[in-house]
C-alpha cells in the first residue's frame, strides 16, 4: 500500500512535432492530471483532451526552466541530443533534478535520461511503456537487475534511509555486483520488494540482527526503530545501511 503522505508527482508531457504530439494526446488520456507543453503550431492536437494545455509560441529552450521547478516528471516526445542540450544548463543534482524521460518519434521507445533512480524516471518509463506498448531503455544497474535500489529502499512507505552517503555507495555497489547480503527487518511494512521478478537469491532475510553472522555478509540493510549506538556504525565500516519506517508501522 502507498503512503498517503507521499504525493502524487506532478507529470508535463512535451511534444514539438506532429507525431509526437499526437502520441502525447495519446498518452494524455491515460494520465489525466498531466500537463502537457506544446509548440502552439500543435496545439490542435490536443483539443480533445481535459488536460491543462500550454501552448507557447518562442522557444522550447525558453520553457525548461519553468518546466524544471514546476513538475516531478517531463516526458518529452523530443530527440534524445536535443533533450540533453536542453537540459544541461538547468542541472543540479540527483536529488534536486525531475526525472527526465524521452519517447522516440515512433513511439517504439522510452528512455529515462535524468534521475531515473532517485527521481522516478525509470519507473515512470516503465509505465509510459506499457501504456503506449513501447520498450523502456533502463541503464541503471540496481533496475536492470532487478535487485534492491539501496537509496530508495521503501520509500513508497514512507521509510527514511539513515547512513552516510560513502555507506550507501558501497553497499549498492555490493548489492548490485551480486555479494551475500543480510537484510534484518525488525520493523515496518513487509511490502517493501515492488518487482516482479523474485527477490534474489544474494539477499539472505533475518527477523533479528543478532541472528547475522557479520563474517557472511558484504552489506547489511537493517530495517528497525531501534537505536543504531556509533560503535556498532563503526565496526561495520561502510557496510551498513538502515531504515526508519514511519513509527505507527507495523
Amino acid at each position: 500500500m502507498s503512503n498517503p503522505s507521499i504525493a502524487t508527482p506532478r507529470v508535463c508531457l512535451v511534444a514539438i512535432t506532429k507525431h509526437g504530439a499526437a502520441q502525447a494526446a495519446r498518452l494524455a488520456a491515460d494520465l489525466p492530471d498531466a500537463a502537457i507543453c506544446t509548440s502552439s503550431k500543435f496545439a490542435s492536437a490536443f483539443a480533445g483532451v481535459g488536460n491543462p494545455v500550454r501552448a507557447y509560441d518562442g522557444a522550447l529552450r525558453d520553457e525548461i526552466g519553468p518546466l524544471f521547478e514546476g513538475y516531478d516528471q517531463i516526458v518529452f516526445f523530443v530527440s534524445l541530443g536535443a533533450v540533453v542540450r536542453l537540459i544541461a544548463p538547468h542541472m543540479r543534482s540527483k536529488d534536486e533534478d525531475p526525472g527526465v524521460i524521452v519517447v522516440d518519434d515512433a513511439g517504439q521507445y522510452v528512455i529515462p535520461v535524468l534521475s531515473g533512480h532517485v527521481g522516478g524516471a525509470n519507473e515512470w518509463s516503465e509505465r509510459i511503456a506499457d501504456l503506449i506498448g513501447a520498450a523502456p531503455v533502463l541503464t541503471t544497474a540496481s533496475d536492470v537487475g532487478r535487485t534492491i535500489p539501496v537509496d530508495i529502499l521503501g520509500r513508497h512507505l514512507g521509510w527514511r534511509v539513515e547512513a552516510p552517503k560513502i555507506n550507501i555507495t558501497r553497499v549498492s555497489a555490493h548489492v548490485v555486483n551480486g555479494e551475500p547480503i543480510a537484510f534484518v527487518q525488525e520493523a515496518g511494512s513487509t511490502d517493501w520488494w515492488t518487482r516482479p521478478t523474485p527477490l534474489p537469491d544474494t539477499i539472505h532475510r533475518f527477523a533479528s540482527f543478532d541472528d547475522v553472522d557479520l563474517a557472511r555478509y558484504a552489506a547489511v540493510l537493517w530495517v528497525t526503530h531501534a537505536d543504531i549506538p556509533a560503535e556498532r556504525w563503526d565496526a561495520l565500516h561502510e557496510r551498513l545501511v538502515v531504515y526508519r519506517p514511519p513509527q505507527d508501522a507495523a
